[in-house]
């Protein structure tokens, strides 16, 4: 978060990860990984961690906001247990219910019965029922009283207390399942969590009386000298002391096209240096360099996304005094109106009914349902970080995207040659040979067009004419190459509507003569345009935003159909534009990959990151990552969750239908165990086949 307090200074370690207040330990909470903030926060709340690689200070931050936890810890969510390990309490419970429904009913022994058959199912019960106990017991002496966890311990009790002990052991542990299931696919989505930070490099050169001496990024103080090598991350803040650069500026912008910087312009951490060696004096402290500032708008903007809690924490907190106070009267109550009032009678009644009411259809299905949601949306190259998203990507209605990276290739290539008075052939060969003694990225993409035409060739006298393009000679041939300021420079006449295209041009003249040109930009993705249309016809409104320039921006949407695009924006600037959507009450997804993207995609209500080219932060930041890039997929998102959510409810409609019946015969003393069971174990059941069924879907 941005630091308010003026007492308050931000730690950071040697390597310049951040030791309090981060983003980390935000991520960590939304999705639902409680054993860093759960456990940890217990033990640890009033110091920085220095000594734990995530340095999370969990009493200062709950972030109950955008979680799909309901605020429960069990132990086996454990990231430092194996697959295996999580589920071991459940295996040891399940091989014991099996062997004793097998004695009980398969292959009897009369040793089997009395005492040693109840403590065979109570030592079934504890591996899978003891977490639970603990929970319930924690969450009353907190004041919790009616929560999931009573509801689960009751109905399990009241199952032992009338002789049903494998219903009992086989409710908690279905229960037990659903919830590691629904715990491996949140660590899943979220693994190896890194800092945003860590885009810095750790050490840089720095030049003392001209000798060059290697020091940690975190000493270095304004003023001192950095000199950058070609392919070397900038550490720091600062001013470009040497006549020219060109930077990869993809960290910072997320926009593809290299940025070309003067003497005295401003650089900053996290650009790469491309083609020279340069000198940058230092202009701002390590700790509140650009990149920083980004990481405070992520964690700021993580704190304003919408609160959102699972249904059945809602739901318990209702339905769960009113089973249990039915309950007591069903037992209670009947001896001021029965003369013939028999205590065992009508305790079995009311237990029978505590049974019926359970809820484990609806505890067992409703996050089986997700689950399914969340693997199908995995063999479909999307994992979402918590089943609440799946409930937000089905109501969505705006969908605004990044353009570089997300909608486009993110990749100069070359889309057009135009020749004047000279073959195509001759153009690209003698273009593409020139631009081999250049290091500028424009030029690698003409040597790619090329496919090694280039080879061969003579190429003399090379100059390159700095913010201008390339001089040479090429099998005996003037050879001039670059913007619209080379051919002025020469006084060469070229075509007037080279002017008015947004996108990049590289003017050719041979000979002091104009002879074409050719037209480089970032390729839109084959699918974009199925995306855009796909999202239309479900009524899904769609805007573009980048920090692009304008004219580039409105070429893309129009080819795209998008509805509304803007551009020239700063990360700042994405972020209003956002923040002006939300402001209409809609419900607004934002796609993005760069690291500048992720203070908006964590400010939208779903923020989806492109996972195969997207930075770490943003992906980090997101609430649903497209692992190959996809843009269709957010449409294959979309209509998952909407699907997802069809089937929750639908078991939810199931559940509520069918016990609302039993109960009614359960209290008139009407209904049977055999309905008991049927109402609970049987529509969990079906409510659980309902659900997996998601997972073969084709979407």
């Amino acid at each position: 978060m941005i630091n308010t307090d003026p007492k308050h200074q931000h730690k950071y370690d040697t390597k310049g990860k951040q030791l309090c207040c981060t983003l980390e330990e935000k991520i960590n909470a939304k999705t639902n990984n409680s054993n860093l903030v759960k456990k940890e926060d217990k033990k640890s709340s009033k110091h920085s961690h220095s000594n734990h690689d995530d340095g999370h200070d969990h009493d200062a931050h709950s972030h109950e906001n955008h979680s799909d936890n309901d605020g429960h810890d069990h132990d086996h969510s454990s990231s430092n247990q194996t697959t295996l390990q999580m589920f071991t309490p459940a295996i040891i419970s399940f091989a014991l219910l099996l062997i004793a429904i097998a004695l009980d009913n398969y292959f009897p022994q009369t040793w089997f019965t009395g005492w040693v058959r109840i403590g065979w199912y109570i030592v079934a019960y504890i591996p899978v029922g003891f977490p639970v106990l603990k929970e319930a017991f924690e969450s009353i002496r907190k004041g919790e009283i009616f929560s999931e966890f009573l509801l689960m311990c009751i109905a399990t009790i009241g199952a032992f207390s009338i002789g049903q002990f494998p219903e009992g052991v086989a409710v908690m542990l279905f229960y037990a399942i659903g919830e590691i299931f629904q715990t491996l696919a949140v660590q899943r989505a979220k693994s190896n969590i890194k800092l945003l930070l860590d885009q810095r490099p750790d050490e840089a050169t720095v030049l003392k009386e001209n000798v060059a001496i290697s020091k940690k990024a975190s000493e270095i103080i304004v003023g001192e000298i950095i000199q950058l090598k070609p392919g070397e991350k900038l550490a720091l803040d600062g001013k470009l002391l040497s006549d020219n650069a060109t930077f990869n500026t993809a960290a910072l912008t997320g926009e593809s096209k290299p940025d070309s910087k003067l003497k005295g312009e401003t650089v900053l951490a996290g650009m790469i240096n491309l083609n020279t060696v340069v000198q940058v004096e230092v202009t701002t402290a390590y700790t509140d360099s650009k990149l920083s500032k980004i990481l405070e708008m992520v964690q700021e903007a993580t704190a304003k996304k919408a609160p959102t809690e699972l249904f059945i924490r809602k739901f318990a907190k209702i339905y769960t005094p009113i089973v249990v106070f039915l309950a007591i009267a069903i037992c209670v109550l009947p001896m001021l109106f029965v003369d013939n009032y028999v205590f065992r009678d009508w305790l079995y009644r009311a237990l029978v009914f505590l049974v019926i009411s359970c809820p484990c259809a609806l505890v067992i299905s409703i996050p089986l349902g997700y689950f399914g949601g969340i693997g199908a949306a995995s063999k479909n190259g999307i994992l979402f970080k918590g089943s609440s998203f799946l409930d937000i990507m089905a109501s969505i209605q705006v969908v605004v995207m990044d353009k570089t990276g997300t909608l486009t290739k993110g990749v100069f290539k070359v889309q057009k040659v135009v020749a004047v008075d000279v073959s195509e052939a001759d153009l690209v060969k003698w273009v593409a040979s020139l631009e081999t003694k250049s290091t500028h990225p424009v030029g690698t993409a003409i040597i790619e067009h090329a496919k090694g035409k280039e080879k061969g060739a003579s190429v003399t006298d090379v100059e390159e004419i700095a913010g201008h393009g390339l001089k040479g000679k090429v099998d005996g041939n003037e050879i001039l190459a670059g913007n619209v300021k080379l051919m002025k420079k020469y006084n060469i006449s070229y075509d007037a509507e080279i002017d008015n295209t947004p996108f990049t041009i590289i003017v050719i003249a041979i000979n002091q003569k104009y002879a074409g040109y050719f037209l480089i930009a970032d390729e839109i993705k084959e699918d974009a345009k199925q995306a855009i249309e796909s999202l239309h016809k479900v009524n899904i409104k769609t805007v573009m935003l980048s920090g692009d320039k304008q004219a580039v921006v409105n070429a893309v949407a129009k080819e795209l159909s998008i509805d509304l695009a803007h551009g020239d924006l700063l990360p700042e600037n994405k972020v209003e534009k956002v923040q002006e959507l939300k402001s209409q009450n809609l419900k607004i997804a934002f796609v993005g990959d760069g690291v500048n993207d992720a203070p908006v995609v964590a400010l939208a209500d779903a923020g989806i990151a492109m996972g195969g080219l997207g930075s770490d932060a943003t992906i980090e930041t997101a609430d649903i990552v497209i692992q190959n890039d996809q843009p269709y997929k957010i449409f294959t998102a979309i209509n998952i969750g909407k699907k997802t959510k069809q089937i929750v409810w639908q078991n939810i409609g199931l559940a509520f239908t069918v016990k609302a019946i039993v109960l009614v015969l359960g209290a008139g003393g009407l209904a049977t165990m055999w309905e008991a069971v049927f109402a609970d174990v049987g529509v969990a059941l079906l409510a659980i086949l309902n659900a997996v069924r998601i997972q073969r879907m084709k979407f």
